[in-house]
């Protein structure tokens, strides 16, 4: 990407974070001498990053902005840029995350390189790695009762109080088990290190065109978590009555489910495009996140 195709960056800011307007204020005079507007969604604090620095900030509903810039910035952690994901749509705009603190599976600058990678990307000195995002549609009988997009998982799971639910699970038509556990996840390579990893599933290099099926706590010990191409389409269906169960997107939206609702999940048509730092080394991460040899 050339230095002039970047007119417009967007932001997002993890709330209650106390450094952010700090960075807010210095970042909206940086991008103002390069010529670069400055967007942020309602949420931002607009009048105090204007009368600190003299620079005009606009203002978008947050499902206008995507469409209207050329790159997202978001300060702060993977839930971030989880939510950031999710308020894509179809826009296939690029996403930098910046955290303020350790090193994040997907918000990988650390604050102190935010302005040098600021200034390689207007160079256009980056990459940009493709993240697989699903499609999830909630069917109660012949009603479509949501449509949504995850960058994690897709999550059907009881209640703390509930018993042991039956969850059926077809992949393109096939029928493929009857789960009897506390829930089924399905999993993006993105999300295969979050639940999905606590719940024994395997981790998927994020570049794998995969998704997996993994079974919570299951009552037979054989049901084994299930890796399959990202171009199937799943269907999980709820068969157990009288039992609080909810559908959970990427642990940050809930919706609750009838027995016979159906969850259908397929590969989104948009992906999720994710600047990365130089010279990255994902097993770091690994190691750094999960304490591998420690």
């Amino acid at each position: 990407m050339a230095q002039s195709s970047i007119k417009r960056i967007g932001v997002i800011v993890k709330p209650h974070q106390p450094d952010a307007l700090e960075t807010l204020c210095i970042l909206t005079k940086w991008l103002s001498e390069r010529g670069i507007a400055f967007v942020g969604p309602p949420e931002i604090e607009r009048e105090q990053i204007e009368h600190e620095t003299g620079c005009s900030v606009e203002v978008l509903s947050e499902e206008e902005l995507p469409r209207r810039v050329d790159l997202i910035l978001v300060l702060g952690g993977d839930g971030t840029m989880i939510a950031t994901g999710r308020m894509l749509g179809d826009n296939q705009v690029r996403v930098i995350g910046v955290n303020y603190g350790g090193l994040g599976y997907l918000a990988e600058f650390p604050i102190e390189e935010l302005f040098p990678a600021l200034e390689a990307i207007l160079a256009g000195q980056y990459t940009v790695q493709q993240r697989l995002m699903l499609s999830v549609e909630l069917w109660r009988s012949d009603e479509l009762v949501t449509r949504n997009r995850v960058l994690n998982d897709v999550v059907v799971n009881k209640s703390a109080l509930a018993r042991i639910v039956e969850i059926e699970a077809y992949l393109n038509e096939q029928f493929v088990n009857l789960f009897r556990a506390d829930g089924l996840i399905v999993a993006t390579p993105t999300g295969s290190t979050a639940y999905n990893l606590s719940a024994g599933g395997p981790i998927i290099f994020p570049s794998m065109n995969a998704m997996v099926i993994t079974p919570i706590c299951p009552f037979t010990l054989s049901n084994r978590p299930i890796v399959v191409p990202d171009d199937s389409v799943i269907e999980v269906r709820l068969i157990t009555e009288n039992e609080e169960v909810a559908l959970t997107l990427d642990g940050q939206v809930g919706f609750s489910l009838q027995a016979q609702d159906r969850v259908v999940i397929r590969k989104s048509k948009t992906a999720f495009n994710l600047v990365q730092p130089p010279n990255r080394n994902y097993f770091e991460v690994l190691r750094n996140k999960l304490k591998w040899g420690r």
